[in-house]
């Protein structure tokens, strides 16, 4: 049977109103993973709306308990059509963030998948059940195509806490290590550079989010009274804040500072347009380091982000110095920053600012991936992508926000390749989240492609892409 069998296949599921249906009853699910406890609704997505399906295909599926007390569990489906064979791993999170349900427009809700025009609402369409379900429907189209037989063996991973940051992930891929040994990754997250055309990217920037703190006396003073005499936390705070990144965003402490960006990277962003779509901000020219392009800064470099300040009543300020002050910062930040030391590097760079009383809290981390761009899956995927599509992808390095993928990258040491199926105005994490249905007819196509691809003799690299990931480093 030819390639396109596998494709048309894949547009019919959608045509037809296949897809529609799964993801409806897939959005339905209320699994919630931010509210610091893991609801039955987690489990049952698993049981309910993922394993029939899978097991249909021929997987064996498992829900593995989370080692976190609290977390939410994994699904780990197995299909082993011959053990000589090399596999692929596949990954998906069936939880979402809050539906905020009160602040949806008007005939929407969270919890009910409504089509308007292109734009399929509901929440986890875009992040991630409609990714996963563009995935997984893509798989069943090559299945069909073949008559049942892929020429791989495939793993698919599916959690339920990524939106609560991934808890018991790392050690659950440790534990489960034999049954999730694979020769490559594939997966969907995040958005494309634009809805326009496909994106491809192979690692994701870290992020820690850390807290200034000072905490200067019991309570407030009025302001008349003892203005002057009594140190004000919310100036000291600020000024520690301005010690680290200046007025224009460029980041002042030489340690924190990434690695100069390669010719490779500048070569893979050359082409690479941020912003510009319709729902889109306008990009502020002269904000972040001087003398990178747009897409060098959003995604080859590093950035510090005040993301909330806090001193006194800034709802009904009074006459009153504050107590105490605080601002709740992150770093963002590609392969090569020494992350895991963030703490000691700021408490340095505070004291030897005359900033020793502001606290140093460091709250979250999660590191930085990057496959080499000249990895031979990156220039396989590229190719499939582009016949699949008829369009020429972009290409990144790494994406701009984070995703757990040091698991897979790092733990488990694979090739990773993320295809999303999202666009960046899709409201992610905020009220009237939606996907676009066109998107979502070509990543199904996209994804049959590249799983028809994998199983063409000769074509994929399968031990030429691991001798090189083995014999280089996620730079």
């Amino acid at each position: 049977m030819p390639r396109s069998d596998s494709l048309v296949a894949a547009a019919a599921y959608f045509d037809a109103g296949g897809f529609f249906a799964d993801l409806q009853r897939r959005v339905a699910f209320r699994t919630e993973s931010d509210t610091g406890a893991a609801t039955p609704a987690l489990e049952s997505y698993l049981r309910e709306e993922m394993i029939p399906p899978l097991a249909a295909l021929g997987f064996a599926c498992e829900v593995v308990a989370n080692p976190v007390p609290g977390g939410g569990p994994f699904l780990i489906a197995r299909r082993v059509e011959d053990a000589s064979l090399p596999t692929v791993m596949t990954y998906g999170h069936g939880d979402v963030v809050s539906g905020q349900d009160a602040h949806w427009e008007e005939g929407l809700a969270p919890w009910a998948l409504t089509a308007r025009g292109e734009r399929w609402y509901g929440r986890g369409t875009a992040d991630n059940k409609g990714q996963h379900s563009i995935n997984l429907g893509g798989l069943a189209a090559v299945l069909e195509a073949r008559g049942g037989r892929l020429g791989y063996n495939v793993t698919w991973l599916i959690e339920m806490g990524e939106e609560a940051a991934s808890p018991g992930l790392h050690a659950m891929c440790e534990q489960q290590r034999d049954k999730l040994r694979a020769d490559l990754f594939i997966a969907s997250d995040g958005p494309r550079v634009s809805a326009a055309r496909p994106t491809l990217f192979l690692g994701s920037r870290g992020a820690v989010n850390f807290s200034l703190r000072l905490r200067a006396r019991p309570r407030g003073y009025h302001s008349g009274n003892w203005g002057g005499v009594l140190v004000n936390p919310g100036t000291v705070v600020s000024h520690a804040v301005a010690s680290l990144v200046d007025a224009r965003g460029r980041i002042l402490v030489e340690a924190l500072r990434p690695p100069p960006v390669t010719q490779a990277v500048r070569d893979a962003l050359a082409s690479i347009a941020i912003g510009g779509g319709a729902d889109d901000p306008e990009v502020d020219e002269g904000w972040g380091e001087p003398g990178l392009s747009p897409a060098e800064r959003l995604v080859a470099w590093n950035t510090i982000e005040v993301l909330a300040l806090g001193a006194g009543s800034p709802q009904r300020p009074v006459n009153a110095i504050p107590s105490e002050a605080v601002a709740h910062c992150q770093l963002r930040f590609v392969v090569g920053t020494p992350w895991q030391d963030l703490q000691e590097i700021v408490r340095a760079h505070l004291d030897a600012h005359g900033f020793g009383q502001v606290e140093v809290e460091v709250t979250l981390t999660g590191a930085a991936t990057r496959l080499d761009v000249e990895n031979p899956w990156v220039g396989w995927a590229r190719r499939s992508i582009e016949e699949s599509s008829g369009q020429r992808l972009d290409l990144l390095p790494n994406l701009a926000g984070s995703l757990p993928n040091d698991v897979f990258a790092d733990l488990l040491g694979l090739p990773t390749l993320w295809v999303p199926h999202s666009y960046p105005a899709c409201a992610q994490h905020a009220p009237n989240e939606h996907l676009l249905a066109p998107l979502a007819r070509e990543g199904l196509q996209i994804m049959a492609g590249l799983y028809w691809d994998l199983g063409e003799p000769g074509l994929a690299p399968w031990a030429a892409g691991r001798l090189a990931q083995s014999a280089s480093t996620l730079s």
